[in-house]
């Protein structure tokens, strides 16, 4: 018996051992087919792979960048709010934590790390313990470049559970490989930091290293690095702003690898464990930031553009995913003196106007009463009204519930946002009472605008005053009845008397404007006097004497391109303009009579730096160089003259300086402005309410040598503190060839004050 017995164990083991080898066989040459039907995508059972071609230039969307002239990053276009960066632009913190913790082999295996598997096979599948991810990092940037888990990428046998892993996992050890033939370890780290999520709206480092602690990823230290590999395993469970207590163990986990890895010492980590997670977080996005308004405009302009050109290759450019540099003539410096300008300027305004208000509405009509229901017809304005009114149709019961429904909201103040219950009703009363404004400075001999503030906060009020408002301009429109003036002879001493003046219309009542004070001197006055002071009756006449179509033919050659009507009131600014075209120009006067339309975007270049285009600035004359320098004597009448509507500006700005300026104010005080020029900068400030019933009811508390003006004077003042910017005080550039016309109205002042009254009656024919 025992005998046969021997040789029937022997007979086992052999045929054991055989079937091992067969099935071990099998197995391998099974897999290496699989591998091979994969990588083929074989009867498109398994969904395709990238191609070489794609391998070599992976296309990952990248965020469009947002330039200042003096290099600062003003924002980004995204749909991914991503920004690419180069290996030496990474902390060696960053570096030794991320192989720390994701890939300790990272610089010894060729994509695959077999250690790694195996190690995650027994422990995960035999023993059922939790091994972790045995993915490299070659494997991980496969997964971001390539999207591999999408469904886009997946075959007919991806349907299948536990099969679709195995796919997945087989996709992304071939292009691991793929990638480490095709690119340096360096390459290879740098792309998956590229194109890494981080959580809060972060994609790649350089994004992530700005929301988190505003910092440039090479200026990252240990902990920090520590806290954003952190984020790798679950961006929002390991958040430091939403799961702080989550994030602060995982970033220890961080440091702890470190240790083991040889990149921190344990001193080192029995220091920084300790340490609390100090965030400075800024969550990037159009609401915030320097230019916000600008940030906007630009993007409407750039769509436009990306319609309108293509690429060589016959495609459309994407502005969400190209990765474009645009380069715009805003200098954030400036830009920030501009906002800082506004703020402190309009916080000011504001209480002065909750003061005036007291108790009463501010929303009143030509007699100062207030209008009933103004918030009723108000609300069927806005978005909230239509969405309910298609929802509900004509009940409108269930409407107004709605509207008066309170609910939870984060609203604007001037002391900061205020977390509280409010009805869309009340928040449409209580953001209506908020006075605006609209800011830009442009330099007006290369027509680039350097400054650009739209409105009070972007975050609340999204509606953009500098370009797409358009209100009435009062007397800022002045100087183009004095230009009109000037370019047809008359001198700025040329002497007008100050005493009503009846312009005859056919088929209309006579047009008989009265001063702003409702007062006439009846005394002679130069018309540079005249519109040094806003005097209302020399500019009537001086429309009367010239033609309403001439005054609007000068003012459309300076550059205003709004609607103009020809008519007599016209000479009062009564026709909307916007605060962009009124700087431009009063540019042209300051340029030697050439006018540049305000210019904004310099160039755009691709990814790699490539120029795209090259912008260049539209110029064309617009008057003689003698007429434009005559209309900065003009408009410096306005500080130099008795009683001049800029005599407020502080001494600070005046001293060594030659500056131009006028006022404006329409009839109620719904609109207040201020054009300011000096040699290299001319600026302009419009302030009211959103609505032009909305304003101060006293007309001397809203006009805009109080509302508008201050901020051109706070502006001012700071850019020439900043004597980096390069602007200096000094006069106006005179022509090269002598004025053909004598300057000094000493003479007819002198003569003018004989004349103390004036026998209006007597004279009335003359008009």
């Amino acid at each position: 018996m025992s005998k046969n017995t021997k040789p029937e164990s022997s007979n086992w083991a052999k045929k054991t051992i055989k079937f091992l080898w067969i099935a071990f066989a099998a197995g391998f040459f099974g897999f290496i087919i699989f591998v091979w039907m994969v990588s083929v995508d074989f009867l498109g059972l398994f969904g395709a792979l990238p191609d070489f071609k794609t391998l070599e230039n992976p296309d990952s969307e990248v965020a469009s960048e947002l330039y200042s002239i003096d290099g600062f990053l003003l924002g980004t276009y995204a749909r991914e709010n991503r920004s690419p960066v180069s290996y030496n632009e990474l902390s060696p913190n960053l570096i030794n934590a991320l192989v720390a913790t994701e890939d300790v082999r990272f610089e010894d295996h060729s994509g695959i790390d077999v250690r790694a598997m195996a190690r995650v096979f027994f422990k995960s599948l035999i023993l059922g313990q939790d091994a972790g991810g045995g993915s490299t990092l070659s494997q991980q940037t496969a997964k971001n470049l390539f999207k591999t888990r999408t469904d886009a990428n997946q075959g007919f046998l991806s349907s299948i559970p536990g099969l679709r892993m195995l796919i997945i996992k087989t996709k992304e050890w071939i292009v691991a490989s793929q990638l480490e033939k095709a690119y340096t370890k360096q390459e290879i780290l740098t792309m998956y930091l590229n194109t890494s999520e981080f959580g809060s709206n972060a994609y790649g480092i350089k994004t992530a290293a700005r929301t988190f602690f505003n910092k440039a990823p090479d200026e990252l230290d240990v902990q920090e690095a520590a806290v954003l590999v952190g984020l790798f395993k679950a961006p929002t469970y390991y958040s430091p702003v939403y799961n702080p207590d989550n994030s602060l163990r995982r970033r220890n986990t961080v440091l702890s690898q470190m240790v083991k890895n040889n990149s921190l010492s344990q001193v080192e980590y029995d220091s920084i464990s300790k340490m609390p997670i100090e965030l400075d977080y800024r969550v990037q996005n159009q609401n915030i930031g320097l230019a916000t308004y600008f940030r906007e405009v630009v993007k409407a302009d750039l769509l436009k553009w990306t319609k309108e050109n293509i690429k060589s290759d016959g495609s459309s450019y994407d502005l969400f995913g190209d990765g474009l540099k645009i380069y715009v003539t805003i200098d954030s410096r400036m830009q920030r003196y501009a906002e800082e300008a506004v703020e402190e300027h309009m916080t000011a305004l504001q209480k002065l106007f909750y003061e005036e208000m007291g108790s009463r509405e501010p929303w009143v009509d030509g007699d100062n009463r207030v209008i009933p229901n103004f918030i009723e017809n108000a609300v069927k304005r806005t978005e909230a009204y239509r969405l309910l009114k298609l929802r509900y149709k004509d009940d409108t019961d269930s409407i107004n519930i709605k509207l008066n429904e309170k609910k939870k909201m984060r609203i604007f103040s001037w002391e900061g946002e205020i977390d509280t219950l409010m009805s869309t009703m009340d928040s449409l009363k209580y953001y209506k009472k908020f006075l605006q404004t609209g800011f830009v400075s442009m330099d007006p001999h290369t027509g680039h605008v350097k400054a650009w503030v739209g409105g009070i906060d972007h975050k609340f009020f999204k509606f953009d005053h500098v370009m797409k408002g358009k209100r009435q301009p009062g007397s800022t429109f002045k100087p183009f009845v004095y230009a009109a003036a000037i370019e047809n002879g008359y001198s700025p001493c040329y002497t007008v008397v100050d005493q009503p003046v009846e312009v005859y219309i056919p088929g209309q009542p006579a047009w008989s404007p009265d001063n702003a004070d409702g007062k006439f001197t009846y005394q002679k006055m130069t018309i540079r006097k005249a519109m040094a002071q806003s005097v209302n009756s020399v500019t009537a006449y001086m429309m009367k004497k010239l033609s309403p179509k001439i005054v609007v033919e000068t003012a459309r050659r300076m550059g205003v391109t709004s609607d103009l009507q020809e008519v007599p009131s016209l000479a009062l600014g009564v026709n909307d303009v916007s605060v962009l075209e009124m700087v431009g120009a009063f540019g042209t006067f300051v340029n030697k009579g050439e006018h540049t339309t305000p210019f904004y975007i310099d160039r755009i270049e691709d990814k790699n730096g490539n120029v795209i285009q090259q912008f260049t600035p539209k110029k064309r004359p617009a008057m003689s160089e003698e007429h434009a320098y005559l209309m900065t004597y003009m408009l410096r009448g306005g500080f130099e003259e008795a009683s001049g509507t800029s005599q407020g500006v502080p001494w600070s700005l005046r001293e060594g300086n030659e500056l131009g300026g006028k006022t404006g104010t329409t009839q109620n005080a719904s609109d207040g402005w201020y054009i300011g020029m000096s040699k290299d900068l001319v600026s302009g400030a419009w302030t009211g309410g959103d609505d032009r019933a909305i304003h101060f009811r006293s007309w001397i508390k809203g006009q805009g040598g109080r509302t508008a003006r201050p901020i051109w004077v706070k502006y001012m003042e700071k850019v020439y503190a900043d004597k980096e910017l390069g602007y200096t005080k000094g006069p106006f550039p005179r022509p090269e060839r002598p004025l053909s016309i004598e300057i000094d109205c000493d003479v007819y002042e002198r003569e003018s004050q004989r004349f103390v009254e004036f026998d209006y009656d007597a004279k009335k024919n003359d008009f």
